[in-house]
């Protein structure tokens, strides 16, 4: 193996502790280890931030241990990516401070890195990058439409106006007592439900390139009030949901596929995010993608929700183009700096 070729990476902007090493030089995952909060967090029906912080500080060396456990050679890591920003500030602290403790015992530079960057680099996960590519972002945090032209030139299209995509799957997971996280429930369940409610579609008239999820959420609300609830009202409430959530996803995309892309030199458009993994919304963009000719890239299931595999990945690109920064210069943001 050749010297300093690897670079560590750190994930811990929420309730995921992930910690991954990749090679430089062709890009291959060496080790790659992800502890979920799931379980712990789901009797609250979301993420509490000072129970993600303390189960980070305590899952983030037990992985590090795992990486000396697997033999790999430290001598061999040439830099520290880690998360700054955006996501939880006591979550993100814990990732930082593991990766200035690091920095100082081994030497070596510092890499910050944007969550939401990662994401769009979960595409080329052991591949080479792809630039110019539109992405449709969605996690439980974030609802976007992004142009990235290069690592340093990523322009924001369309954003949501309230809740994230993610977020409102939560919310009606919790309002039908499901548990936490709300995506993959909410969508094994719509897979047993009957087309037999109606949810407005957000936005529906409007022309503007925006989402909005409160509404449709909020009509979940008002439809479940007195009602007796039993699994099949349940299975059919989630069918409404989320083909509602789509729609409105996919009509919004559309817009921007119509007045952006149409006439575009950029020929991929891409799917990111932990939101991203509905097997529903990807054949709703596919669709779209052949309609307009557009190439469409999606990440693998496994790296879909926060990951440090994607973080490893989008530092490369970063080390590369020298982009270090001092110890005492890294701090975090609760909210993105694109």
């Amino acid at each position: 193996m050749d010297s300093k070729n690897f670079i560590l990476s750190i994930e811990s902007s929420c309730d995921d502790s992930s910690i991954a090493i990749t090679r430089i030089s062709d890009y291959k995952i060496l080790f790659h280890q992800k502890i979920s909060q799931d379980l712990e967090h789901s009797n609250y029906g979301g993420v509490v931030p000072e129970l993600a912080s303390r189960l980070h500080s305590v899952q983030l060396p037990r992985i590090l241990q795992n990486i000396k456990q697997e033999g790999i050679d430290f001598d061999n890591i040439a830099a520290i990516a880690v998360t700054n920003e955006p996501g939880l500030s006591v979550s993100l602290i814990e990732g930082v401070m593991m990766a200035k403790a690091l920095h100082l015992s081994l030497s070596v530079p510092l890499i910050e890195v944007n969550h939401l960057k990662g994401h769009i680099y979960s595409l080329f996960i052991e591949k080479d990058v792809i630039f110019p590519i539109s992405i449709l972002l969605l996690s439980g945090g974030h609802s976007l439409i992004l142009e990235a032209y290069s690592y340093d030139d990523i322009r924001i299209i369309a954003r949501t106006l309230d809740d994230s995509f993610g977020e409102s799957f939560d919310k009606v997971a919790k309002m039908l007592n499901l548990g936490y996280p709300g995506g993959p429930i909410v969508e094994s369940r719509a897979k047993l439900g009957k087309d037999s409610i109606s949810f407005p579609i957000p936005l529906l008239h409007s022309k503007e390139i925006s989402f909005s999820f409160s509404g449709l959420k909020n009509a979940v609300r008002m439809f479940l009030d007195g009602k007796h609830i039993n699994d099949d009202l349940i299975n059919d409430i989630c069918f409404a949901f989320q083909k509602s959530a789509i729609a409105h996803v996919s009509k919004k995309t559309q817009i921007y596929f119509e007045n952006y892309l149409k006439d575009s030199n950029i020929d991929y458009f891409g799917i990111v995010g932990g939101a991203s993994a509905n097997i529903s919304l990807r054949e709703s963009i596919l669709s779209l993608c052949n309609k307009y000719n557009k190439t469409l890239l999606c990440a693998n299931l496994e790296f879909c929700s926060d990951n440090a595999a994607m973080i490893g990945r989008c530092g490369i690109d970063a080390y590369r183009l020298n982009k270090f920064i001092n110890a005492k210069d890294l701090d975090i943001s609760p909210k993105s700096r694109f």
